[in-house]
């Protein structure tokens, strides 16, 4: 690094200073430093110094000829789009002089230096535009015009040839302005250069990598399979008493572990209401293998299926499938929005990795986009709420639109019985084959014992994709229902979907009695520079069959609307919503709700809400609630609310007032809560706490946690410090504290005391990227050489991953040119280093005095050897192969003082 005039070379390992001190560049500087100050010295005033009066046409040409004012330093080069290097250059006066071949290698412009750097060939973006820069002749050729230079416009050293700045603006079109004081050259440029054209391409690569799910990474730790292993608890205890009434308490245990190399995850639910019963209880194990096209997936115990006919219990049996857990984009989104509780997070997962995340407005809505996927996809969405046991819960969706990569085919086969009063056989198979990338078909059958009108309901299906914005999909069910979707969205986000099912009017595989269904639904997300919202228009309408015992051919149609609109404007949450419900005797029920959320000082969160009846010219419902934060790790919520009840008995409504205090603190091995409510004369107390256990056999840790961690997994880094660079922890390599690191999930947390890194709450079966920050240590010689790791997470399981940290050692010296015994520093010479079987492990390049510095070798013998292709285009010799050992030390080792002369061949006469 050069400053202020001065040369100082930092050698980063022991904190040396190697310094050259350059008289004529801190005179120069000194004097524009004093003109910008005073203002007193102009060009051609005499106060200038004499060394920046000077005229090209009378300098010499040897740049290292003592009776001139060439200077040669390295400056930064600074180009917009690509970055910054420092590269050698020749500064006379206020001129500045940049290294052609550093300067092209940089921008990717192809160059080939003649042996003595007398001339540099090669083309210009365009194989067609050839260029020449000839020192003897003292011309540049570029796109066969000849441009006649000045005899010292090119200097040529045995190094490298450089060029007077101004000429590369002139006829390449990079204008290079030159900053004396920070002796930096910015290029700008209008032409696409090579390196910003491969910046883009990489880039797009990149992008197209993450959209396919891939992932480039040093080092790839795929999954193992246990034989068996527990690791995961999750557990909810939550009790009601009533004053003067009954007292009740449900309590949650799950635990998820590792049987022969698959997932097991038992639950058990009780609830002091109820008796103890199976179909309350949770178990299943899975298997999976990703990397087994024909089959990936293996799962025995309760499951629920995406079944035709109505199913409302899960399935106790088997299922296989070759469809893959992993994530994998293919193109556009479909349009998700639902109800929950206000202000509760909602998560979204496709096939288990969670894609997107968003909290419910002040009346519980949320919207996401789901990305569309190949191949048979679990949809769910997770919830987060404020209160008790119920905090978590899943909800599985269906989306209608099925899409395989071409040429693939996935099949999907269950069996088993149905969890009910009725205990029916069932099984479905389906298949689906990606035709195209945008068009798959396919078809089945399932089988339900309980259906009475046809017990086998094969079908046929496909899903279609229109251009960028159309998507189509048709099912037809025999002797059941014919159903097609349509949904298309514009270029402003705009989206419309149409739903049509047809029932067969005999069938009973469909428990709801209808005779057909219709449903459209618009939305549209609104954006302004104050405000977002969205939109959402959705019209429904279904029709009953004729009821006999009224009329043989009456036919009940109840037609339902709703609109919606949530917006944040100015920081207030708000959420406005009509509903309207028509059936055929034309008297249509329509009631509005509207609820805002206000952010208050203090950490104080006001929401109030009121719902209002159209019909009856009244309200129904008003709620005021008052949420408080308390000491970053708990909430106190109060909350009133009026309903207005309709009385059979009497011309006008009964008011009911109910108020609830709540309080919830999260400890950190659980979350609690208590609260009272009092809803007219009955008053209820409520407690609950909830959390999960943790265990790692590998590392004996036993933790606790405040999420649910059944079913996930985790990941244990140990950084050790690798001593003989070996990649291994070997005896007496003690572990390393300090390391960063970043993931794209999880939550980290660090143990000071053994320097233990744990990663919780990782989806199982995905592949996550854990990136570590290689500037994690002040021991600079502690380095990091693998910095990525693509890890594939194991459910109920701890992953551990030990990183060595490598203790670099550093070589330093000078390359000397001995010429006619005058001893001098000679920059830009190539220093290969070899250990001691001779293979090539390092090289660097000499500064502009001769001075080298290299580090990153592991302990052990090597040697220094100037490199040979260049030492012949030099036309010079060296002195022997000088050797060095680098010592194996903690805190790293350094062997410097090494000296190398060269003298030119012709010297030995």
């Amino acid at each position: 690094m050069l400053t202020t005039g001065n040369t100082y070379f930092f050698s980063t390992r022991n904190y040396r200073w190697r310094y050259v001190f350059s008289w004529r560049i801190l005179i120069i500087q000194l004097y524009f430093m004093f003109q910008a100050v005073t203002g007193y010295c102009q060009p051609g005033n005499s106060f200038m110094p004499a060394v920046i009066k000077y005229n090209p046409a009378d300098t010499t040409t040897y740049l290292n000829d003592p009776e001139n004012d060439y200077e040669e330093i390295m400056i930064t080069l600074n180009v917009q789009r690509i970055g910054s290097l420092e590269i050698p250059a020749v500064v006379y006066g206020r001129t500045i002089y940049l290294s052609v071949k550093d300067l092209f290698d940089f921008l990717k412009i192809r160059n080939i230096p003649s042996p003595q750097f007398d001339s540099i060939a090669g083309f210009f973006i365009d194989p067609n535009a050839t260029y020449l820069f000839d020192k003897t002749n003292s011309k540049i050729i570029y796109r066969d015009k000849v441009f006649t230079l000045k005899p010292n416009d090119l200097i040529s050293t045995p190094t490298t040839l450089y060029l007077r700045s101004d000429y590369l603006g002139q006829i390449f079109g990079l204008e290079c302005i030159f900053d004396f004081r920070s002796l930096t050259v910015t290029l700008n440029t209008k032409i696409e250069l090579p390196a910003i054209r491969e910046m883009q391409l990489e880039l797009m690569r990149r992008n197209m990598s993450q959209l396919k799910g891939e992932k480039k990474a040093d080092t790839v730790i795929s999954r193992s399979f246990p034989l068996f292993h527990v690791g995961m608890a999750d557990w909810s205890i939550m009790s009601t008493q009533e004053a003067k009434g009954r007292t009740s308490t449900r309590a949650y245990l799950g635990i998820g572990a590792i049987v022969a190399g698959g997932e097991l995850n038992l639950s058990l639910n009780y609830n002091s209401d109820e008796k103890l019963h199976s179909r309350q209880q949770f178990y299943q194990w899975k298997y999976v293998d990703n990397d087994r096209a024909a089959l990936r997936q293996i799962i025995a115990g309760k499951m629920f299926v995406p079944s035709i006919s109505s199913v409302f219990a899960p399935v106790t049996g088997l299922q296989f499938t070759n469809t893959p857990t992993t994530y994998r984009r293919s193109f556009g989104t479909y349009t998700l929005s639902n109800t929950t509780e206000p202000g509760w997070t909602v998560e979204l997962y496709v096939n288990n990795v969670l894609v997107n995340y968003t909290k419910a407005d002040a009346s519980g809505f949320y919207t996401f986009e789901v990305p569309m996927v190949y191949g048979n996809s679990l949809v769910k969405v997770r919830f987060y709420g404020p209160w008790g046991e119920e905090r978590t819960s899943e909800r599985y969706i269906s989306i209608p639109f099925n899409f395989i990569p071409l040429g693939q085919l996935e099949y999907n086969i269950t069996a088993g019985v149905i969890n009910d009063e009725q205990k029916g056989m069932y099984s479905r198979a389906t298949a689906n084959y990606g035709l195209s990338r945008r068009i798959t078909f396919g078809g089945g059958v399932e089988y339900n014992s309980t259906v009475i009108t046809g017990k086998f309901m094969p079908f046929v299906n496909a899903s279609l994709g229109l251009g960028q914005r159309i998507l189509v999909s048709g099912e037809h069910v025999y002797g059941v229902r014919s159903k097609a979707i349509f949904s298309y969205r514009s270029a402003s986000n705009l989206q419309v979907d149409v739903n049509y099912i047809h029932y067969n009017k005999d069938q009973t595989a469909v428990k709801f009695n209808y005779l057909d269904e219709k449903k459209i639904i618009i939305s549209m997300p609104l954006r302004a520079k104050k405000f977002t919202a969205f939109s959402r228009l959705t019209l429904n309408q279904f029709t009953l069959p004729p009821n006999p015992e009224i009329s043989p051919e009456f036919k009940m149609k109840y037609t339902s609307a709703e609109f919606l609109l949530s917006a944040v404007v100015a920081g207030i949450s708000s959420n406005f919503t009509t509903y309207a419900l028509v059936n055929n005797d034309g008297k249509p029920l329509v009631q509005s709700s509207l609820s805002l959320t206000f952010r208050l000082p203090a950490g104080i969160r006001f929401t109030p809400q009121a719902q209002y009846e159209y019909s009856r010219k009244r309200f129904s419902m008003v709620k005021a609630e008052v949420e408080k934060n308390l000491f970053n790790r708990g909430f106190l919520n109060i909350a009133y609310e009026k309903f207005f009840i309709n009385n059979n008995t009497g011309p006008f409504p009964v008011n009911v007032n109910a108020i609830t205090i709540g309080l919830r603190y999260n400890f950190s091995f659980a979350q609690t809560f208590f609260a009272t409510r009092k809803s007219g004369n009955r008053i209820a107390t409520t407690q609950s706490a909830r959390g999960s256990l943790l265990y790692d056999g590998k590392t004996n840790y036993l933790g606790a946690n405040t999420q649910t961690n059944v079913g996930k997994g985790g990941i244990v880094i140990i950084p050790f410090v690798d001593l003989n660079c070996n990649g291994r922890r070997d005896s007496g390599e003690s572990k390393a504290s300090g390391l960063n690191l970043r993931i794209n999930g999880g939550r980290i947390e660090r143990n000071d005391r053994d320097t233990t890194i744990r990663i919780v709450g990782l989806e199982a079966y995905t592949n996550y990227l854990v990136e570590l920050d290689k500037n994690s240590f002040d021991n600079v010689a502690w380095q990091i050489k693998k910095s990525t790791i693509s890890v594939t997470i194991e459910p109920n399981n701890f992953k551990l991953i030990e990183v060595p940290i490598a203790v670099a050692g550093e070589v330093s010296g000078t390359i000397y040119l001995n010429d006619n015994n005058d001893k001098k520093g000679l920059g830009r010479i190539i220093v290969n280093f070899y250990n001691d079987e001779f293979s090539l492990v390092g090289r660097t390049v000499t500064e502009a005095d001769g001075y080298f510095s290299f580090m990153g070798l592991a302990p052990g013998n090597y040697s220094a050897l100037i490199d040979r292709d260049q030492l012949k285009k030099l036309q010079m010799t060296t002195s022997p192969e000088l050797f060095f050992t680098i010592r194996s030390n903690k805190d790293g080792d350094v062997a410097d003082g090494l000296q190398i002369v060269l003298q030119p061949i012709r010297s030995r006469d």
